[in-house]
């Protein structure tokens, strides 16, 4: 138990110091570069992405990172359309702001409620389309032979 409270408080002190560390230009510069084309509020969603959900989910949400291996979790891979399919965006703003299971809480004082909305775009806009076999989209509502 007390390992479990050390391991949480370091992990909450890594989150709480992320602002306050210093990159190389490099870092900085390969990051502008592998940003993801903007979506109208990403401006201070990215940052706060980065800040607070990166250090687990990963900068491109695949959830593959040491500290979730190092804590054994598995994530969902946000890169994959089924991900997040089933789940309304009312279910994640509620995970978001409660936090789940080893996931903290999203303090209000930290994202106001709009900009957890458009923190759930922006997981949203990982997923890349899946291919089908015959390269076009399926449609809509049409029933299975």
């Amino acid at each position: 138990m007390l390992k479990l409270v050390l391991l949480t408080l370091g992990l909450l002190a890594a989150i709480l110091c992320l602002p306050f560390v210093s990159r190389s230009p490099q870092a900085a510069a390969q990051e502008k570069n592998s940003a993801r084309p903007a979506l109208p509020e990403t401006a201070k969603i990215i940052p706060l992405y980065r800040r607070d959900c990166a250090l687990c989910h990963g900068d491109n949400g695949n959830g593959k990172t040491d500290l979730a291996a190092g804590m054994n979790l598995t994530l969902d891979d946000w890169t994959d359309p089924r991900a997040l399919g089933g789940k309304p965006d009312s279910a994640l703003f509620a995970i978001i702001r409660n936090g789940k299971d080893k996931m903290p809480a999203e303090e209000t004082g930290r994202a106001s409620d709009a900009e957890v909305r458009s923190l759930i775009a922006y997981i949203r806009s990982f997923a890349k389309p899946r291919q089908t076999t015959s390269g076009a989209a399926p449609a809509q509502g049409a029933p299975s032979s």
